[in-house]
């Protein structure tokens, strides 16, 4: 039986990586905080550079911490990121949150932040971090949910950055709309404790909109994500032009707002 699949939409681009280092424990885990302890054994899915894995490594310290991403790349960056914070005990492995190479009950919390979207088989991969997970841990989870963004002025280049958006993911065999369907997908998998909520970030300074507005013009013709949507048929260099002109027309609007909505759960295994 072949192994679910799926493509990373976003990629590894100066732009994408400009956005995954902007987080934090505070601002991307924030419900997960009440659970941690020192002496905790956690693992983080999908960790990216690093930036939340080495808060809550400090929050676990002693604990054992294993850093978790399919992508080399990432977890060059999520080394140098453990080094700059003078973290030593964070392990860091290339490996497939469909199929992790841990024992079972071998950790207290199990943590991934904006990965459901991305895989093939969300509820094969919560079966997962529930095997590896120990008896009255925690698996914690937070994706976004792109139809549920909402912003102001509504530019029409940002509705069809929506839209594409959306195609060029499901395409890959995503789900974009991951936030509202983790509570299904936890049940599905066979957490009977599953505590949902949700979280926002939301971009309305002056230097938010810049720096939102700007990596997404960048990520729109320079990215994965640009090339998938190019020879996927779903977009012309041309249209994808005029989009990231869009969010940057956005960036400088008077009053422009956006909101990004998560959807959250905390289960016990």
């Amino acid at each position: 039986m072949s192994e679910p699949s799926a493509v990373y939409t976003h990629g590894h681009h100066e732009s994408v990586l400009r956005s995954h280092r902007s987080r934090t424990a505070a601002n991307s885990a924030a419900y997960l905080l009440p659970d941690l302890a020192p002496g905790l054994d956690l693992l983080d899915v999908g960790c990216g550079p690093g930036t939340i894995t080495v808060d809550l490594a400090e929050r676990v310290a002693p604990g054992r911490v294993v850093a978790l991403d399919p992508a080399p790349d990432a977890l060059h960056a999520a080394r140098g990121e453990a080094a700059r914070r003078g973290l030593r005990g964070v392990e860091f492995v290339q490996g497939d949150v469909h199929r992790l190479d841990h024992e079972d009950d071998s950790f207290d919390v199990v943590h991934a932040h904006q990965v459901l979207q991305h895989v093939a088989d969300p509820v094969a991969a919560l079966r997962e971090m529930r095997r590896v997970c120990r008896p009255g841990g925690v698996v914690a989870v937070r994706d976004a949910d792109y139809a549920a963004m909402t912003w102001y002025p509504r530019l029409p280049a940002l509705d069809a950055w929506l839209d594409l958006y959306q195609r060029v993911a499901r395409s890959g065999g995503g789900e974009p709309d991951a936030g509202r369907r983790l509570l299904h997908w936890a049940q599905q998998a066979g957490f009977t404790e599953v505590t949902p909520s949700a979280g926002v970030w939301c971009f309305a300074t002056e230097e938010e909109r810049a720096w939102w507005s700007g990596l997404w013009a960048d990520r729109t013709v320079h990215s994965d994500y640009a090339d998938l949507a190019v020879r996927g048929g779903h977009a012309t260099a041309a249209e994808l032009a005029g989009v990231a002109a869009g969010w940057r027309s956005w960036g400088v609007a008077e009053g422009a707002w956006f909101a990004v909505l998560h959807g959250e759960i905390r289960c016990r295994a």
